[in-house]
Order: C-alpha cells, then structure tokens, then sequence
C-alpha cells in the first residue's frame, strides 16, 4: 500500500467517524467541532439509563468520577502535563474566571491584555474585577497580532511593576494570529506576573506544550479543535503558579475536592479486588481533609474519630450533615467493645453528650435490580 492511499483510508475513516462532514465542507470547528458519532453515542447511552433507572446511583457515580479522571489524563497528554496539575471545567470563559478571581486583589495593581483582540470569555472577568475591585486594567494595542515584533514591544511596555496577571489568548478567535506565548511569559515573569492563557483555539488544532510555553494558567476548550460536547472544558494551574494565588480558603477547598475525589476512586477499586483493610487509612484521610481543608466538623466529631482510632479502629470519618453529624469507624470484631467504652469515656472528659454507638455491618448499595 502507498503512502497516498494510505492517507487516503485515513482520511475516510475520520470522514465516516464525523457524520457531519457529510453534510458539507465545515467550517465551524472554531465555534463547535464536528461531534464524533463515538461520541454521541456515549451520551446518548448515559441520557438512556437516567431516563429509564434515575440519574443517582453508586455504580454510575464511580463510573462519572473514572471517566472524570480518563478525560483529565487526555487532556493532559494533548498538553504535556501532569494530571494533578489539571482541573475540569464547563468552558474557556469559567477557566479564565477561576484565574482571574484566584488572585487576591487590591486596588491599584494592574492587569494587562490585548485591546481588539481578545475573545469576550477572556475579558469578561478582567472588567469585572477592574469595576469591583479597582485594578488597574492596561489593554494594548498590537493589530491583528500577526507582527511578532509589535506584539512584544507593546507587552514589554505595558507590564510595568505593580502587574499581578497578564491574559492573552493563544490564537486571535478573529484573526487567526498565533502570539508568541513562551516570549510573553519571559516578560511576565520577569516582573512579577503570572500569565493567564486562553487556549480556546489553539489545543487540539495546533501543538502545545504548557511547560515549554511557560503559562501559569492555560484555559482549554473542549467543544472546538477537541471535538467534544458543549459544555466541556479544563483549566491547566502550574504547580508553581498555584503557590501564588493569594485566596489560600479556596485554594484548600479545592484541594480537599481534588483528594477526596481520589479517595472515593481508591476506596472503589479496593473494594472491587478485596482489600478492604485498605480503606480504613482512607477514611482517615477523608477526615482529615474534611476537618482540615473543607471545615465542615466540629469538635464532637473530631474527638468520635480521634478516639476510636487510639483504641483499634483501622479508620475513620465524620459524615451525615457534619456540624454535629455523626461518624463512622472501621473496627475489627474484636477490638468493637473496647472501642465503644474509649469513645464513651472520651465524651465524658470534656462534658460532651454521651454518645449513641450502633454496630452495623457494611453491605450493597443503592443499586438497580435485574428486570425480570
């Protein structure tokens, strides 16, 4: 077989995968990409089964957060990084917001982006915290971007001390024009700034390296070059960078949904193969971040883990309403009575209320039963 007919085949086949480049020539990938027919398929399985058994379950739940983590780790191939350092989102305009309003803002710092230029999803969030919080916002001019020259001359001046957050896109929704991102962050950072990149039309139509680029921030879309649903999308955080966003509550806040989604990933999979041992130092993770990072306990709860795992539990968390909810423990059967009077005994030193102990036994959860 030759090199020509073999991108021939190849061509075919991607035509036959994208029904709609039956329809004509498109030429919309820039808003929507074509919608594979794999797809469209996937998701019209899934709007199926919640139609005819209901949209909550423990199967599907862990099937939704494996699928999660398999979308994170494509993503993350496609831009050369580390899936930790990766976050789904609903759009570009929500990742560039979470960038924007990641930063502890005074009044008087400035921002800079490109006048003309940049996409409305990009620029919402800058006005807005121009008009709330008083920064300063420093819009230049550099054409249609396609003059490299004047694109860093005007950057260069403009980011000036005093800059927290430069914002630029990858490639103009409007012109086409690719800036040169890596040279832009080399100013940035050379004066204090982090850089924010809109990448809604450059993943998935051109190479991108985020690493190499040097962005701090790199918003991806994933219903254009990417050729996913509507409403798909991630947001790229450089380690470094997410040391310097100043909004240290939200920052733990997400770092106990990040791990605590692994953990119900973790806790899944031991299950399935048997190591139920295993959960129990998961469990006190959870705890921990959940007391920790989320703030959700309160001291009852915290002494009902603290107590039952110093007298043999193997694990254990808080859960139900938190703020006074209750917790569970993981206890081998021989250590269950001992671990009831430690906790007990525990509650009375402090004057709490004696608390009400229940021994259950774990078994299936909510699930759809076979038709007959």
């Amino acid at each position: 077989m030759s090199a020509l007919s073999a991108e021939v085949d190849k061509v075919a086949a991607l035509r036959l995968a994208l029904p709609a480049l039956g329809a004509g020539v498109y030429l919309n990938t820039g808003s929507c990409g074509p919608l594979p027919a794999e797809t469209a398929a996937a998701m019209a399985e899934v709007a199926d089964w919640e139609l005819r058994l209901g949209r909550a379950s423990p199967d599907t739940y862990y099937d939704v957060l494996q699928r999660m983590e398999e979308a994170r780790a494509s993503i993350a191939a496609i831009i050369g990084a580390d899936t930790r350092d990766l976050a789904l989102t609903h759009a570009v305009t929500e990742a560039m917001n979470v960038a924007i309003w990641g930063i502890d803002w005074r009044p008087g710092e400035r921002a800079v982006s490109a006048r003309n230029f940049e996409h409305a999803g990009g620029l919402s969030g800058l006005y807005a915290v121009r008009d709330r919080l008083g920064v300063d916002l420093e819009l230049v001019d550099i054409g249609a971007g396609g003059d490299r020259q004047r694109v860093l001359a005007a950057f260069d001046a403009a980011i000036i001390p005093g800059t927290r957050l430069v914002s630029v896109c990858h490639v103009s929704h409007a012109t086409g024009a690719v800036l040169p991102i890596a040279e832009i962050a080399e100013i940035a950072h050379a004066r204090g700034a982090l850089l924010a990149v809109d990448g809604a039309q450059a993943v998935g139509a051109l190479p991108v390296d985020v690493q190499a680029l040097g962005a701090d921030v790199y918003a991806i879309a994933g219903q254009k070059w990417l050729l996913g649903p509507e409403g798909t999308g991630a947001l790229y955080v450089a380690p470094a960078a997410l040391d310097r966003l100043g909004d240290d509550l939200l920052r733990r806040r997400v770092r106990h949904v990040v791990t605590e989604n692994d953990r119900v990933l973790r806790t899944a999979q031991r299950l399935r193969t048997g190591q139920v041992a295993g959960i129990g130092d998961l469990l006190t993770a959870s705890h921990r971040s959940l007391a920790g990072d989320f703030e959700v306990s309160c001291p009852e709860l915290d002494l009902a883990v603290d107590s039952a795992l110093q007298a043999g539990a193997v694990g254990a968390r808080m859960t139900g309403g938190g703020f006074g909810g209750s917790a569970v423990a993981m206890v081998p059967h021989d250590r269950v009575e001992a671990v009831i009077r430690f906790v007990t005994g525990a509650f009375d030193a402090p004057g709490f209320t004696e608390p009400v102990c229940r021994i259950v036994r774990p078994a299936q959860g909510a699930r759809a039963e076979p038709q007959a």
